[in-house]
Parts: structure tokens; sequence; C-alpha cells
């Protein structure tokens, strides 16, 4: 493995009983990428980032992240974050109860600290004390990244994570990743709003039925650009 290569995926490979999700699939990103991982439903893009989550393991191949495999390495596994369309956060608890609480789970050395950082970089201080049953999709979907960063991973997986916001909320969240990609986060997106996502990518990976049927470099070209590329692809 290449050591500038933060994510290396080797003929990787799901299987779930008869069906493969995923086929010989083979990746490899560098650290501060931001990569925008597309494909048909079913094709298997969320089983793919949850093996680089270390939340599954691969049926055959080999997922590197920080030079280990995340579902045997607990460090491998503590430089990952993970935001999807789910928040994972307790209703009942505050915006601030909710990250302690995680902040202990990740054995933080100054955790009262992290989750007022935390909390301030995705604008919600004022919020802190309220339950989180109280606030908007927006403002869930903010703390759920105040969570997801609370660490300081060096890897970011986003699994359709604009799901149900509106117009503002969806660049609110934007404007956040482009803060993360700025900080020179590795970032692996999967959406399927391009609107948002096209002014973050650099890379460009498509799936088609668990395999790799593009993966390039993204130049920053226009919307109908990347739909173009993406219907040619998916063939």
């Amino acid at each position: 493995m290449n050591l500038d290569e933060i994510l290396h995926l080797e003929q990787v490979e799901k299987d779930f009983g008869d069906f493969t999700a995923l086929a010989q699939v083979s990746l490899r990103v560098n650290p501060g990428a931001f990569v925008l991982l597309l494909g048909a439903n079913g094709a298997g893009k969320s089983t793919l980032l949850r093996l680089l989550a270390g939340l599954s393991r691969p049926t055959r191949g080999r997922v590197m992240v920080a030079g280990a495999e995340p579902h045997r390495s607990a460090a491998a596994r503590a430089t990952i974050g993970l935001l999807s369309h789910s928040t994972l956060l307790y209703d009942d608890l505050s915006a601030r109860e909710n990250l302690s609480f995680f902040a202990r789970l990740y054995g933080l050395s100054t955790p009262e600290e992290r989750v007022a950082q935390a909390l301030d970089a995705v604008g919600l201080e004022e919020r802190q004390h309220h339950r989180v049953r109280t606030f908007s999709r927006g403002m869930k979907q903010r703390l759920a990244l105040a969570r997801a960063t609370l660490h300081n991973p060096a890897v970011l997986l986003f699994d359709e994570p604009y799901t149900g916001l509106d117009q503002r909320a969806a660049a609110a969240l934007s404007r956040q990743l482009g803060l993360l990609k700025e900080q020179g986060r590795t970032s692996v997106l999967v959406t399927h709003n391009l609107e948002e996502a096209i002014h973050l990518a650099d890379h460009l990976v498509i799936l088609r039925r668990g395999r790799v049927g593009y993966d390039a470099p993204w130049s920053g070209g226009s919307i109908e650009d990347l739909e173009k590329t993406y219907e040619q692809h998916l063939g």
C-alpha cells in the first residue's frame, strides 16, 4: 500500500447469501480528497461505506483505512466519522448531553472543551441545552455532523446526508462540508443532491451493479457535465 493513500480497497467483494453487492472493487484515495460516490439504487454505495467504516467486513479482498483494516483495528475506526440520513442522536437528551455522551464513548481527553468547540462549529451553542426532539431536521443534521466530527477524524463518510433537508438547510450543510474540506479531511459522499455536491467534489467514482464503472479526478465541471458523465457510465 502507498503510504500517501489514506483509503485503499483491493479487489473487494461483499456477498449477502447468493447476492454479490460488490465485485472486484479497487480504489485508492489520497489524504484530503473529496470523493463523490454515485450510482443507481442498489449499486452498492452504502455497502461500500459500511466497509470503510468498519461496520462490515469484506467477503473477499482488503479494505484499508489509514494503513489498517477498520473491521479489525480500533485505531483505524478512530480515524473515521460517519454521517447519514439517520442522525444517531437521542431525542430526549439535549444537544450538549448527546455530544457529551459520544465524547465519553470516544474517550476524549478534554471532552467538555471538544463538545463546546463542536457546538460552536455547527452554530448550535445557543440551543445546547434544548432537547433534540425540539430541533428541526436541519438542526438535527448539524448536530449529527458535530457528533461525527467530535473526535477530529481524518476520514468522513457521508451517506445521503441531505435527505429530508430543505434548500436552506442543504446549503448550510454544504457550507459546513466545505469547511471540513478546507481543513484537509478526506471525505466520501453518497448523495443524489448533485447541485450541492458538484461544488465539493474533486474525485468522482461511479458504481454500476456493484462494480466500479468510473474512477477519476473531477475537475469542477458544470452540473450538466456531471450528469452526462453519470449517465454515460451507468450503461
